[in-house]
């Protein structure tokens, strides 16, 4: 694929730029709770403004249903992304129509202007062809060239991801040129031991993932919610915790897979557990406790992996080369149930191994926990679109700045 770099050297004052980013913050109302996302942009929309390029910045935010939703807007982040560039960034209020048609004419040379959720028009995520590439001739009329630096879209067959880039010249930005190199490196060229650390929720949402490390990965530590289904299949109580039942006779698979293949799978010995999910607004007490991993109540349920958790899965991260770490290892928003993901952020950084943070909740609590996050080898922006990535699948938005 075509870079940036080639584009700014072909030269690009005075054109239009289309930059799909990836400006999906969380809100808290219209306060940014995290603006990674925005900030990884940045190096693409700084060089193409300084070379004298009128930049069209778009994103989707959240899930509106098609419709314009105030809840959705982009206002917020357009606000932000000024602040983060020390400029003034012009703000559309729709995404094809007359605001946006008047923002994008009325841009001068090295300015920059955000166009409103793309989202909020059905032909961005529509299934039907047609439709979607109806939607992407009207975003096509507002630029001359297309840089494509969402990573964390490039997973989605989506109107201004897949098909604009096949109406316009298209080059990819700054930000997706690193997260496929980083993500090239663990998979084409991995040193080892190759250990990667699963969090997060569903074990649903990571079974096509471990299904490709199995073969792959030389240690894989299991946390987060998703640990419990693995200690169910193991025949241990869980209690209240989280539980997808109908996932059970896949995870017996993969662990048998593991134990035949030399793969060291490894689950939490401990758990904190306490008798109810945290008030993760107040954040008051919740009478959390700590007991082993095969001995939760029945009313409890597991929120963190425990400390004896936390120092085996740093023991196993110690000596490793590299790294992948996708969910954290508990309700880390709440103190109570933050320590688990805490050790593993610890572990990352007191390792000499190739580190890469797979995006989502992961990167999030990186920041959120205080750590130091240029301390890691990579925090990734897309953790869906990570992990489709190792799972091997073909990425609908990389294969369309493939030329």
């Amino acid at each position: 694929m075509k870079t940036i770099d080639e584009l700014l050297a072909e030269g690009v004052a005075g054109k239009r730029v289309f930059v799909r980013a990836d400006l999906n913050v969380p809100l808290d109302g219209t306060t940014i709770t995290d603006d990674g996302r925005i900030r990884a942009v940045l190096p693409t929309v700084k060089a193409l403004a300084e070379a004298g390029a009128r930049v069209v910045v778009a994103s989707h935010l959240g899930r509106p249903k098609g419709a314009p939703d105030p809840a959705f807007s982009l206002a917020p982040a357009a606000t932000r992304l000024g602040e983060l560039l020390g400029a003034s960034v012009a703000f559309a209020t729709d995404t094809v129509g007359d605001s946006a048609s008047a923002t994008v004419a009325g841009l001068a040379d090295g300015q920059v202007a955000v166009v409103e959720n793309l989202r909020f028009n059905a032909g961005e995520t529509a299934k039907d062809d047609a439709e979607r590439g109806a939607f992407a001739d009207q975003l096509a009329a507002l630029a001359d060239v297309y840089v494509g630096d969402g990573f964390g879209a490039v997973h989605r067959k989506h109107a201004s991801v897949f098909d604009l880039p096949a109406r316009l010249p298209h080059y990819a930005g700054y930000l997706i040129a690193t997260e496929v190199g980083v993500l090239k490196k663990l998979t084409d060229d991995v040193k080892r031991p190759y250990v990667v650390v699963l969090g997060g929720a569903k074990v649903s949402d990571k079974l096509a993932v471990i299904d490709e490390l199995l073969g792959k990965a030389d240690r894989i530590l299991i946390g987060g919610g998703m640990a419990f289904t693995f200690l169910k299949a193991k025949g241990h109580e869980v209690g209240a915790s989280l539980l997808q039942e109908d996932q059970i006779p896949a995870v017996l698979e993969y662990i048998e897979r593991a134990e035949k293949t030399g793969v060291e799978l490894v689950l939490p010995v401990d758990a904190v557990v306490a008798p109810a999910f945290p008030d993760l607004k107040t954040k008051a007490p919740a009478d959390s406790t700590t007991v082993a991993a095969d001995a939760i109540p029945a009313d409890r349920m597991g929120l963190d992996i425990g400390p004896a958790s936390g120092k085996l899965y740093a023991s196993k991260i110690t000596d490793a080369a590299t790294v992948f770490w996708n969910g954290p290892m508990g309700v880390f928003e709440h103190p109570e149930f933050a320590e688990g993901t805490k050790a593993v952020a610890q572990a990352l950084l007191d390792s000499s191994a190739f580190t890469v943070v797979g995006g989502g909740d992961s990167a999030a609590a990186v920041r959120i926990l205080g750590f130091d996050e240029n301390a890691f080898g990579h925090i990734s922006t897309g953790g869906g679109a990570s992990l489709e990535y190792l799972e091997g699948k073909t990425l609908p938005g990389l294969a369309a700045l493939e030329d």
